[in-house]
């Protein structure tokens, strides 16, 4: 299994999607645009992984040159078209939502932290999900949301934010959520954003530094990867009939 990492910027890397790739030896690359690496093309990969950073979709070229939103945008798409596995997440959810055809909106909450996510009652019949608690602590950093198709299925809610993880088609997700978090990843996203945790402190759902890191991200990590793990075998069967 080929995977792809789309990676914006140095601090805000794949976390705990690493691991889980490492200890099924898949074949990990990268783009890093940030060091001005080029986008893959669907050819290289089985699955596509867009990480999150501190840009919007609607970030242009002129105010950060290695950030191509259209051309990530594009990419997400053929992906879809040549049967490709797509996961977005934060910023690549919303870029998943747009290269589909709807365009990101702000969350009705600005949340970073930890906080639950529940379910919906689409989320609790998706076999994908099955293994999920009705609700579960996961980690956030956002003020925006993936927009919504016609197609698109809502798997869980949160209540700053009723977008958390979007089903777009059979292997293409949004994860607005971090269940890819873990306490490195956390700490190295809050060293590069103390003036945004300080101009967000007032807010509901903004959690302190010592609250965010109190947290095990163990849990959302091990139900990412069962997710992970039924979203590769229904992939590898999708191609073997």
């Amino acid at each position: 299994m080929r995977i792809h990492f789309i990676v914006h910027e140095e601090y805000e890397g794949p976390g705990a999607l690493i691991d889980w790739a490492e200890k099924h030896r898949f074949d990990i690359s990268f783009s890093r645009v940030y060091l001005f690496d080029k986008l893959p093309s669907p050819n290289d990969f089985d699955l596509l992984f867009v990480m999150g950073g501190p840009q919007s979709t609607y970030t242009t070229i002129n105010e950060v040159p290695y950030f191509d939103s259209q051309r990530e945008k594009m990419l997400i798409l053929d992906s879809t078209k040549n049967s490709k596995a797509v996961i977005g997440i934060c910023l690549g959810a919303q870029l998943v939502g747009e290269a589909m055809g709807s365009p990101v909106t702000k969350s009705h909450e600005k949340e970073i932290g930890v906080f639950p996510i529940s379910l919906t009652d689409e989320g609790k019949r998706n076999i994908l999900f099955s293994h999920f608690p009705d609700t579960v602590n996961v980690g956030h950093w956002h003020g925006e949301m993936p927009g919504l198709t016609s197609e698109s299925i809502i798997i869980a809610e949160s209540e700053g934010c009723p977008r958390q993880i979007i089903e777009y088609s059979k292997f293409v997700f949004g994860f607005q959520c971090h269940l890819e978090f873990t306490k490195e990843s956390v700490e190295n996203l809050i060293s590069h954003s103390e003036e945004e945790l300080k101009n967000s402190a007032d807010k509901k759902y903004v959690q302190s530094e010592s609250e965010f890191l109190i947290y095990d991200f163990n849990e959302m990590n091990e139900l990412l990867f069962g997710f992970l793990d039924k979203l590769i075998l229904e992939y590898r069967a999708s191609k073997n009939k």
